[in-house]
Order: C-alpha cells, then sequence, then structure tokens
C-alpha cells in the first residue's frame, strides 16, 4: 500500500495518468516500435540505429510537450540523408541490409508525420514488415517470443486506434488484440502445417544468413582463433543408442585445404582438374555409427559428418557428393536450418598405397616463405639417428620427431598468441612457440613438406558436449578445429593431429580455452556470485534443449515432413497438390462452421429485446409509425389516451422500461410473468392508415 500510495503522490506518474488521449496513444505507439527494431540494432550500421533511437525520443519530447511537429523540409533533408547513409554503407539501395536499414529509418521518420489518419495506417503497414525483417537475421525460439510481444503491442495498437471515441484504456485494446490473436492461431496453425513449402519460394533470401559466423573456404593463421570466442551452436549430433565413438575420434569434417600462398591455406579441389587429384579411394573397417545430425545455417554447401562416411548423408530432396579429400558436399549452400542422417566408421584408409604424380601438389611450398623452417628440414635430414630411424620406418620417422619436438620443445595452446607476421611457421617453431590449433597445423605441415612428406590441413570441429536434458550433442563454433593429414606409403592418408601433442587435453578431455571476460560478464559474476556454476550449466542445458526442439518441431518442418504427415492420414503417395485440396476443404470447413455459428448468433437475441420487438409490431399493425429504436416508454404513449381496454398494455410496457433500467423497483415481476403477461393482453386493433404518434410524456414508473 505505501509503495502504491508513493507512486499516486509521483508528479511523473500523474501526469502520465492525466495525459491525453493523442499524448498516450503515440508514446504507446512509440514503445511498440522500438521493441520491434530493437533487435535489428546489431545487424544495420551504427549511424542507423543513433538516428532511429534519436527520432523516437524527439517525437516522445514532442508529444510529452505538446509541441508541434517539425516542417516537412526537415523530413526531406533526413530521408535524404538516411538513403545517402545507406548507400554509402552498402553501395546500394536493393537486398536484404540495404532493405532492412531503410525499414528501420522510414519506420522511424513517419512517426514525425502523424497529421491524418492514413499517416498512421503507413506507419502500422511499415511496423508489421518490420517485425517480419527480424526473422531475416533469426529465427530462434527468442526471437520468436520478442516478435509475439511485438505482434500483441501492434495489434492492440491497431485496434486502439479504431476506438475513436472517449478515453477507453489500453487493457480493453489490449485484451481485443489477444482475443483476435487466439481465434486466429487455429488457421495460423493450420496454414502452418499444410501450406506447402515449395522451393524457391518458401525461405529467406540468398543473403539471409551472410553475417552467420562459422569455417570458410580458406584458412589464415588465426582466424579460427576467433571462432573460439564464439559459443553459438555450429549443429547438434544425436547417436543413435549407445554406439558412439570415443571423445578422441571425434572428428567432424570439413574443408580440406592444400594450396599455401605463404599467407593463407586454399582447398585444392576447384584450383586443379580433377585429374591432377589424387582419388579417395576410402576403405572402411569396424561397425558403422549411426547419427542424425541438425545443422546449423552457414551459407556453404558443406555437410558435416563424423570422419569418415562412405555413404552419402541422406538429406532429403539433395544428392550430395564426396570430393577426393572426402569432403561431402551439397549442391545448394545450407542456408536454413537442415537435418539429415549419416552412418560413419572411425577406423578407415583412404588414398593410394604408393606414391604417385598426384601427391606432388601436397609437398609445395611458395618460394622466399618460411627460410628458418626449410633450415630445419635440411637439419633433420642430416640427422643420423633420424636417418637410421627414416630407413627403417619411413617417413613415419619425421612425423613422430616432429611432434616430439612439439612436445618437449616448450610449446603451448592459447587463445592469443598475437599476429603473426609473413613467415608464420618460421615464427612459431622459433619465436613465439605459442599458437591456437591452426599455428600448430600450419606449422606441422609446412615442416612435413619441407621434408618431402605429402601433407593437408583439414578444418572442422572436434569433440562437442552432451545435453542432459536432450540427449543430444551439441557442437559449438568454438569447437572449430584444425589438424593434419600426412600420406604415408601403405598407409595412405593418416590423420595426425599436432596440438595434441602440445595440448592432450584439447581433443582427449574437450578441455576448452575459455574466452577472457568482458566488463559485463565481470560485473554479472561478481552479482551473482553466489549462484551455483552447476545451475547455471543446467539452466543453458534446459534452454538449449527448448531451443532444440524448436529447431526440429518449427524450423525443420519440411516438405518430406509434411508428405509424411499426409501418409500418416491415409494419402498413399501424397504430393503438394494433396495438401492444398487438404487445406481448402479445412478452410472451406471453418468457413461453413463460421457462417453456422454467425447465424445462430444473430438468431440469438435478449429475451428483453425479443418482448419489445414483439410490442412494437402489434402497435405498428395498428398503423402507428414507430421507430425501431423506440424504447418502452415511447410505445406505452403510442397507446390511446383515456381507453379502458389498453390500460394493462400501458402499464405492462412501463413495467417492462423498469425490468431493464430500474430493477430495484420492478425485478419483483420476472421476465417470465412478464412474457405471460404479453399473451393476455389487448393491443389496438389493426388499421388502414397511420396513426400520429403524440410526444411522449413524463410517466413515473410504478
Amino acid at each position: 500500500m505505501n509503495a502504491l500510495h508513493l507512486q499516486a503522490q509521483d508528479p511523473v506518474w500523474q501526469r502520465l495518468v492525466a495525459l491525453p488521449r493523442d499524448t498516450r496513444d503515440t508514446l504507446f505507439l512509440l514503445a511498440v516500435i522500438a521493441w520491434s527494431v530493437l533487435p535489428l540494432a546489431a545487424q544495420v550500421p551504427l549511424w542507423c540505429s543513433l538516428l532511429t533511437a534519436a527520432v523516437l525520443l524527439l517525437r516522445g519530447w514532442l508529444a510529452w510537450q505538446g509541441r508541434p511537429l517539425p516542417s516537412k523540409w526537415w523530413l526531406a533533408a533526413l530521408l535524404a540523408g538516411s538513403v545517402l547513409g545507406t548507400w554509402l554503407s552498402y553501395r546500394t539501395l536493393l537486398g536484404r541490409d540495404a532493405g532492412v536499414t531503410l525499414v528501420a529509418v522510414l519506420l522511424a521518420l513517419k512517426t514525425l508525420e502523424l497529421r491524418a489518419r492514413r499517416d498512421i495506417f503507413v506507419v502500422f503497414f511499415l511496423g508489421f514488415f518490420a517485425l517480419l525483417t527480424n526473422f531475416f537475421f533469426s529465427q530462434s525460439l527468442l526471437t520468436a517470443l520478442a516478435m509475439l510481444l511485438a505482434l500483441l503491442g501492434w495489434l492492440t495498437a491497431l485496434v486502439n486506434a479504431h476506438m475513436p471515441v472517449g478515453k477507453p484504456p489500453l487493457w480493453q485494446a489490449a485484451r481485443t488484440a489477444g482475443g483476435m490473436t487466439l481465434l486466429g492461431a487455429p488457421v495460423m496453425a493450420a496454414l502452418f502445417v499444410l501450406f506447402p513449402r515449395v522451393a524457391p519460394l518458401w525461405g529467406l533470401p540468398s543473403d539471409a544468413m551472410s553475417g552467420r559466423s562459422g569455417l570458410s573456404a580458406q584458412m589464415q593463421v588465426g582466424q579460427i582463433a576467433s571462432l573460439a570466442l564464439d559459443e553459438s551452436i555450429a549443429f547438434r549430433v544425436r547417436f543413435d543408442g549407445d554406439r558412439r565413438p570415443p571423445p578422441q575420434s571425434m572428428y567432424f569434417r570439413g574443408p580440406v585445404l592444400s594450396l599455401f600462398d605463404g599467407r593463407a591455406w586454399l582447398p585444392l579441389s576447384g584450383n586443379l582438374s580433377a585429374r591432377f587429384q589424387a582419388p579417395a579411394l576410402l576403405q572402411v573397417a569396424g561397425p558403422a555409427t549411426a547419427y542424425e545430425v541438425t545443422l546449423e545455417p552457414h551459407n556453404h554447401p558443406w555437410v558435416y559428418v563424423l570422419d569418415a562416411a562412405a555413404q552419402p548423408p541422406d538429406l532429403p530432396g539433395q544428392r550430395l557428393s564426396m570430393t577426393p579429400e572426402l569432403q561431402w558436399l551439397s549442391p545448394q549452400v545450407v542456408s536454413e536450418l537442415t537435418r539429415y542422417r549419416a552412418q560413419s566408421h572411425t577406423q578407415f584408409t583412404h588414398g593410394p598405397l604408393q606414391r604417385t604424380a598426384p601427391l606432388a601438389a601436397y609437398t609445395l611450398l611458395p618460394g622466399n616463405s618460411n627460410p628458418r623452417t626449410l633450415a630445419l628440414a635440411n637439419q633433420m635430414r642430416q640427422d643420423p639417428d633420424l636417418s637410421t630411424a627414416l630407413r627403417q620406418r619411413g617417413p613415419v620417422a619425421y612425423v613422430d620427431a616432429a611432434l616430439d619436438r612439439l612436445r618437449t620443445g616448450g610449446y603451448s595452446y592459447t587463445l592469443e598468441p598475437g599476429v603473426y607476421g609473413q613467415h608464420t611457421a618460421d615464427e612459431f617453431w622459433f619465436d613465439r612457440k605459442e599458437g591456437f590449433c591452426e599455428h600448430i597445423a600450419s606449422s606441422f605441415v609446412v615442416l612435413m613438406r619441407a621434408l618431402d612428406v605429402p601433407a593437408r590441413i583439414v578444418t572442422g570441429y572436434q569433440g562437442g558436449e552432451r545435453n542432459p536434458v536432450d540427449g543430444f550433442w551439441v557442437v559449438r563454433q568454438s569447437d572449430a578445429h584444425a589438424w593434419a593429414e600426412v600420406w604415408l606409403p601403405g598407409l595412405g592418408w593418416q590423420r595426425v593431429d599436432p596440438t595434441s601433442a602440445v595440448a592432450p587435453g584439447r581433443t582427449g578431455a574437450f578441455n576448452r580455452l575459455a574466452a577472457p571476460q568482458g566488463v559485463i560478464a565481470q560485473a554479472l559474476n561478481g552479482a551473482f556470485g553466489t549462484v551455483s556454476p552447476t545451475a547455471l550449466a543446467h539452466l543453458r542445458a534446459a534452454w538449449e534443449a527448448v531451443n532444440n526442439r524448436w529447431n526440429q518441431w518449427v524450423l525443420n518442418y519440411s516438405q518430406s515432413k509434411q508428405l509424411n504427415l499426409l501418409k500418416d492420414i491415409g494419402f498413399e503417395s501424397p504430393s503438394w497438390e494433396d495438401l492444398m485440396v487438404l487445406l481448402l476443404a479445412l478452410l472451406v470447413g471453418a468457413s461453413l462452421v463460421g457462417s453456422v455459428w454467425a447465424w445462430w448468433d444473430k438468431r440469438r437475441q435478449d429475451p428483453w429485446l425479443v418482448l419489445l420487438k414483439q410490442a412494437r409490431r402489434r402497435l405498428t399493425q395498428a398503423g402507428m409509425a414507430l421507430p425501431a429504436s423506440a424504447p418502452p416508454r415511447t410505445l406505452a404513449a403510442a397507446l390511446p389516451i383515456g381507453d379502458p381496454a389498453h390500460a394493462p398494455a400501458h402499464a405492462w410496457l412501463l413495467r417492462l422500461e423498469a425490468w431493464r433500467y430500474a430493477p430495484t423497483v420492478a425485478r419483483a415481476h420476472s421476465l417470465t410473468a412478464l412474457q405471460a403477461e404479453f399473451k393476455r393482453l389487448v393491443w389496438p386493433p389493426s388499421a388502414s392508415a397511420p396513426a400520429v404518434v403524440p410526444p411522449a410524456p413524463t410517466i413515473q414508473p410504478p
């Protein structure tokens, strides 16, 4: 009570309550606009966010102070500046990013031009469209919940705009908007389940995922270290039964990089003709591991599989192909949530067993690059012990020597090794002696090639963590990894992870390097220092499990699932035409049900109004011209004055009026009794000519 009393005494609160309706409605509309465009702040240029916020604050201040809107010249100048800023930011006015930027700015600027009814409806149209643009960047459950709240806000403002009289409370408009939403929910659900998903009409724009982080088609030293700071999910894996590979074997293969220009590693596929590439020659052994992958959009054609899959993953509607380097590719980029099944063997060999001409491409190094690493290779060739081991064991002796150097040479694994210069391998081997996985793998492969051992870099993801809530294995962007493959006579290509020689916990126990905490994270830890880390981990797992269900049931609801649904309800060989027929049948059925309900509701009337209508019909038949809105008092005044035969009807009409408008006086007479008395009343006989209705006298109810 004290809090409510203090709130009531607050002058700001008192002014809020006493605001005129126009001011109150404008401030509410501005709040809805701000909520709708707030998630876009991370996607649009900084100037767009600042300009939108400034315009909304200015419009709110003008409404609060009751000041006039700026002139159209100011609006024209701001509009021209917004268009120019969009052009300078994107070098185009078309496309997703430029279009969303313009929509956000135009929505804010339009609030400075609310002078007519058509202006507010333009704001509504822009607002609903701005709400949808948020899904161009994220389709997560959190975004959906935020936009559902925004939708209720826009519907509330729309309903409120259609209440022109008085100052109706906003909660009343919100209740109407909520009811409209609930009534439309079944139609929305039917459209979601049955509306045919026919590519390319159903989906996002081609640049919708351009801002997503993830692995790239090339690797510069230091690039993957930036992914280690990203805790977003790359994909989820659910293994069939208990047949899960051991942690040290959970390598998910991605782009294979074989060309080195001194600074970056590039893929060999596409840069050399297929006849100059060594064939895959994949041979698998041991039992297969079956699993299902839910892959987040990454805007590349790569399909990640557990190393290695001999058969193509089962991706409905697409035929995948495998490169000679065992990477599986889709004919289309993965621009939406994708789910597929695969089978992999962790025991396998691939590549030729004897050295062939195409393997020479995996020993190439650019000239004048990493001279000290080349000198180290010459030194290793001249080492007597290594020469003896080389004759006995072949090139594997060089591999073991390099790994032993990593284990015993004081090398460390870190997220912040600093910026490397031109000769990255030289700096790692002799100067810095620290780096992330790509520093270590790149330096190792350069040394192997300097020793004339074919070697290449494989990028992908290693490890993951099991969600105890739903049992899915979650692989994050922070699990991005780079390892090496070397070719050995009689064995083919063999995986060598030099990072495990520096930090064995990275690939064995899934020990990840944690990103340094920022100021906000440190403040939160200080404020909630008593919260158990285990409890926080459980909360995170529960939230990610809910998100996973959202992905499985909503975002990943594809055409194949629609057709499977038709099979479950009896269609033998369903097609999208069957979906349309079923959808139309449901809509027609819903329309018929709605028509019957409207007819029934129209016939369902207030019994008091039914009695009044019957009495008015009796007097109209007697030739009295009475409007349809005439109350009982007017009907009583129309009866012939002084005729004792009509006195009971006169008194009955007054009791009928009192029953509705003076219940404390007349509720002693039940409506049922009034209905029974009506049948016994004497009414004036029918007349051919209408009678003049005298003015209603002042009659007190009995």
